[in-house]
């Protein structure tokens, strides 16, 4: 299995084999909570326009999202799983765009699957490559606002890839790590709790929290995340 890191929307058009876009703070530590909390889809989006219209097309559906981490101001929701978990979400689609997570994953066109990736649920993530066993991998880091690398998304990468390559890779002080990362630095400030509260970045460095990986289901329209157990 040969294992390929990449970055950003031009990684993803590249991503070849499975592809694992990954964006840690936030879109994809979301997407799993939402599916915990008995979300019946999220159907991610690149273009916030588009993300309108599949609102307003279906008033039930949640428009959850951001642009520079905040919420635009029409939305029902911004791209905070702590705040998630305070709606009641159960039976609903989420329609859910981002700067930078899916951007990645409606650009994965050449990879022969497509899977979100975050710390939540790396060792589902493992378990389901190593059950395809496909001749490629392609990891890609979407970083911030898919235009700057970000330490959150390199240790995720790296996590992946060692688990993926059966080497060790330590977790035990990787919370610790990420509080320090330039993006965390919103979660402790109390300027911005109204859309990245301190909870958020728990949630987000809650490694291996989910026994399940998200696919990305290209033959409805639109396209939306699946689950699948693993």
């Amino acid at each position: 299995m040969q294992i390929v890191i990449t970055d950003f929307v031009a990684g993803a058009r590249a991503a070849r084999g499975i592809a694992v876009v990954i964006d840690v703070f936030r879109a994809f530590s979301l997407a799993p909570y939402a599916f915990a909390a008995g979300a019946r889809s999220v159907l991610p989006v690149a273009d916030i326009d588009y993300a309108r219209q599949l609102k307003a097309h279906d008033p039930t559906r949640v428009l959850l999202g951001e642009r520079h981490a905040q919420p635009p101001p029409d939305f029902d929701g911004g791209n905070s799983p702590a705040q998630l978990l305070q709606r009641d979400v159960a039976g609903k689609d989420i329609v859910h765009t981002t700067h930078a997570g899916t951007q990645g994953l409606v650009n994965a066109i050449h990879a022969d699957e497509v899977l979100t990736g975050s710390l939540v649920n790396a060792a589902a993530i493992v378990r389901y490559i190593r059950q395809r066993q496909p001749a490629q991998v392609t990891l890609v880091r979407m970083g911030y606002a898919a235009e700057e690398r970000c330490m959150e998304d390199d240790l995720c990468a790296e996590l992946l890839a060692a688990r993926l390559r059966g080497e060790d890779y330590a977790t035990d002080d990787l919370r610790e790590r990420l509080r320090q990362a330039p993006a965390a630095q919103k979660f402790f400030d109390p300027a911005c709790q109204h859309y990245a509260p301190q909870q958020d970045f728990e949630l987000c460095t809650d490694v291996d929290r989910f026994d399940f990986v998200l696919k990305l289901n290209t033959r409805q329209s639109p396209c939306c995340l699946q689950r699948i157990n693993v």
